[in-house]
């Protein structure tokens, strides 16, 4: 009720609880998502005048986000982030293309997507991450799994588009790979 912004007058103390969790979601955004929820939570503390008390529970107390969060440092957190974004290839330096493979086989999903990111790595490197499956690996008697593409905010942006859409057509005609289901999400949040 309190991360919602409902306003309550007579809270002083709030506590996050297990604050780990979220900061070790696998997603790039998993620090930013901290950061903001960590703030908002803290913000709802000592209204209107009086003092509030924040306890945050973490295994992590030096990491960069509960310091940022601890010393209402926006500044400081921000030009971390923009420096981990650049060096790891993640937005807003690069632009991500997650390929997302579905199909009832799993040896036969495994074969396909290794072999459509063999292609793409070949041509793309360290840009080609995966393929590995997603949190939820299963859905609907169907086996997942994904591949992210991350591409340099530039000019070759639509020769690298056409190049992973010939890639993911060349899978489609041949018979035996035909039938695996693939989606592409571009930017993807």
């Amino acid at each position: 009720m309190i991360t919602k912004g409902l306003d309550f007058d007579r809270v002083s103390l709030v506590g996050i609880l297990n604050a780990d969790n979220i900061l070790n979601f696998p997603d790039f955004r998993a620090f930013e998502r901290s950061f903001q929820l960590f703030t908002q939570v803290s913000g709802r503390a000592g209204r209107k005048g009086k003092r509030g008390l924040v306890i945050i529970q973490t295994a992590q107390p030096d990491h960069p986000v509960i310091k940022s969060v601890v010393d209402n440092n926006f500044i400081s957190f921000w030009e971390w982030q923009l420096t981990e974004r650049n060096r790891y290839r993640y937005p807003p330096f690069y632009r991500l293309i997650r390929i997302t493979l579905r199909h009832k086989s799993k040896e036969l999903l495994e074969n396909a997507a290794e072999s459509l990111a063999k292609t793409l790595k070949h041509s793309l490197g360290e840009n080609v991450l995966g393929p590995e499956p997603p949190i939820i690996p299963r859905i609907q008697g169907l086996h997942i799994t994904e591949i992210l593409v991350k591409i340099k905010r530039d000019g070759t942006i639509p020769r690298i588009k056409d190049f992973i859409g010939h890639s993911i057509l060349m899978l489609r005609q041949n018979k035996k790979t035909a039938p695996i289901l693939v989606s592409v999400d571009v930017d993807p949040y």
